[in-house]
C-alpha cells in the first residue's frame, strides 16, 4: 500500500509529529510505502520522491514575505500546486492528514479530493470547531464552546489568538471559509485520540457517523525495579498557560517541605526558574528523560484546558509512576481514579495543594499505585497494534472505493 502522510511540521516537534512519524516509520518496516508532504525545513527527517515542499513560514522573523502570511496561511494555493505534484508523483493508495492549518491549510483537502484519494485525519486538537484550536478562552483562563454550533466570529469578539485582533480576524476568516466551502466534508473519516474530543465533533451534524476513538499508543520500556523512587515530584512537558504551569508553581510554593522537578520548554519556561524547592531540569527526552519520570514519586499534569489525549500522562504511567491530573477533556480516560492516579473534579490552587500533599505524605498509597501502574501496561495500545487498526480503517476505504 502506498500511504502520503501530512502534517505541517517533518521534524520530530512535539506530540503530533512524534505520532505520525513513528506510524510512517512502523508501516515502512510493515512492507508499505510510505512518503511525507509538509512544510520545507533544514530539520526534516522524512521526505517525498517528488522532493516538494511548501515554503519554510517562520511566524517570528520580522520581513517582506510575512506582509502575505495572513493570506497564505488562510488558503494557500502553493500548498495545493506542491501537494498535486507529490501525488502526481507518488500515486498513493491512502492520505493521512494530521496538523495542516497554517502552514499547509485545508485547502490541501480539496486538491487530494480531486484525485479521488481516501482520506483519514487523525484528530490531534479542536482546530475544525474551533479557530484557537483549544476550546480555551485565555482571556479568562476558561473553557470555551462558543463556537462548536455559534458564529466564529466569537474568536474576533473575543481576541481568542494570542490576544490579537488581526490573528484572531483570520481565525474567524479561516473557519468560515471552510465551513461555507464544506472542505472538512471532504475527508472520509476522523480518527479521535479520546471520546471526549469526538463527542466534541459530533455535537455538529457534518463530523456524525464518520469518526471513531483510538487512544493513543505507548512504546513501553523497561522499567525493572522502579519501584523504588526518589525524593521528588515531577512535571513534564510544555511549559505554557494552557497546561496549568503558574497554578503548578504556586502549589510548590505552598509546599516547601516536597521537592519538585520540572523537564519541558515553552512560553513560560522562564518562570520556573528561581524558587527554592523546584528544579528545573529543562528539556529531557529518550533514556534521560525515561528515568527522569520514572524515578519520580509521581507526576502532575494540571491542565486546565481540555486536554485531548495527553502523551505525557500515557509515558508516566506505563514508567509506573502516578499521576495527579485535572478532570479535564480526555484525561478521565486515561487514568483510574485513585488507582493509577488521582483526579481534580474542580481544578484549582488549593485543591491541587491538598491533593500533592495528601499523596506525598502517604507512602502506602503511592506504593500501590506504582504496583497499579506497572500491571496497566499490558492494557496499554502498543504502536504495532495501533497501526493494526489503522490498516484496517486503510482497507476500508480502499475496499470501498473501489466497488
Amino acid at each position: 500500500m502506498k500511504i502520503l502522510m501530512i502534517n505541517k511540521f517533518l521534524y520530530p516537534k512535539g506530540g503530533a509529529e512524534t505520532y505520525f512519524l513513528k506510524i510512517g516509520n512502523y508501516l515502512e518496516m510493515s512492507g508499505h510505502q510510505v512518503e511525507y508532504f509538509g512544510m520545507y525545513d533544514e530539520k526534516n527527517t522524512v521526505s517525498n520522491s517528488a522532493n516538494e515542499y511548501t515554503t519554510n513560514m517562520d511566524f517570528h522573523d520580522a520581513g517582506i514575505k510575512k506582509i502575505v502570511y495572513p493570506i497564505h496561511i488562510v488558503y494557500s494555493f502553493e500548498a495545493k500546486r506542491r501537494i498535486r505534484n507529490v501525488i502526481l508523483k507518488f500515486k498513493p493508495d491512502i492520505v493521512h492528514l494530521n496538523n495542516i492549518n497554517f502552514q499547509l491549510t485545508p485547502s490541501i483537502i480539496e486538491e487530494i479530493h480531486e484525485h479521488k484519494i481516501p482520506m483519514i485525519q487523525t484528530v490531534h486538537d479542536y482546530q475544525m470547531i474551533c479557530p484557537n484550536h483549544l476550546l480555551f478562552d485565555f482571556q479568562t483562563k476558561k473553557t470555551c464552546e462558543l463556537c462548536i454550533n455559534g458564529s466564529k466570529w466569537n474568536c474576533t469578539k473575543k481576541n481568542c489568538i494570542h490576544a490579537s485582533k488581526m490573528k484572531s480576524l483570520i481565525g474567524s476568516v479561516e473557519a468560515i471559509l471552510y465551513e461555507q466551502r464544506k472542505t472538512y466534508q471532504l475527508v472520509d473519516y476522523y480518527i479521535c485520540p479520546s471520546h471526549f474530543i469526538e463527542g466534541k465533533l459530533n455535537q455538529v451534524n457534518l463530523y456524525r457517523g464518520r469518526t471513531q476513538t483510538i487512544h493513543n499508543f505507548i512504546e513501553l520500556k523497561n522499567i525493572e525495579n522502579k519501584i523504588e523512587k526518589d525524593d521528588y515530584v515531577l512535571y513534564f512537558g510544555r511549559l505554557s498557560e494552557e497546561k496549568g504551569i503558574d497554578l503548578f508553581l504556586n502549589s510548590c510554593r505552598k509546599l516547601p517541605h516536597i521537592k519538585f522537578k520540572i523537564a519541558g520548554t515553552g512560553p513560560l519556561e522562564s518562570i520556573c526558574r528561581g524558587i527554592p524547592n523546584v528544579e528545573f531540569v529543562g528539556f529531557k527526552k529518550g533514556d534521560e528523560l525515561n528515568e527522569l519520570i520514572s524515578r519520580a514519586m509521581f507526576s502532575v499534569y494540571p491542565s486546565i484546558w481540555y486536554d485531548n489525549c495527553p502523551l505525557s500522562i500515557l509515558e508516566s504511567e506505563s514508567l509506573g509512576t502516578p499521576v495527579i491530573a485535572s478532570k479535564m477533556g480526555g484525561i478521565p480516560e486515561l487514568i483510574e481514579n485513585n488507582k493509577t492516579g488521582i483526579l481534580i473534579e474542580d481544578i484549582n490552587e488549593d485543591n491541587l495543594v491538598k491533593e500533592i500533599d495528601a499523596l506525598f505524605q502517604n507512602k502506602d498509597k503511592m506504593i500501590e499505585m506504582t504496583k497499579n501502574c506497572i500491571e496497566k501496561r499490558t492494557k496499554m495500545i502498543s504502536l504495532e497494534i495501533y497501526c493494526n487498526k489503522l490498516i484496517d480503517i486503510y482497507n476500508h476505504y480502499l475496499t470501498r472505493n473501489t466497488k
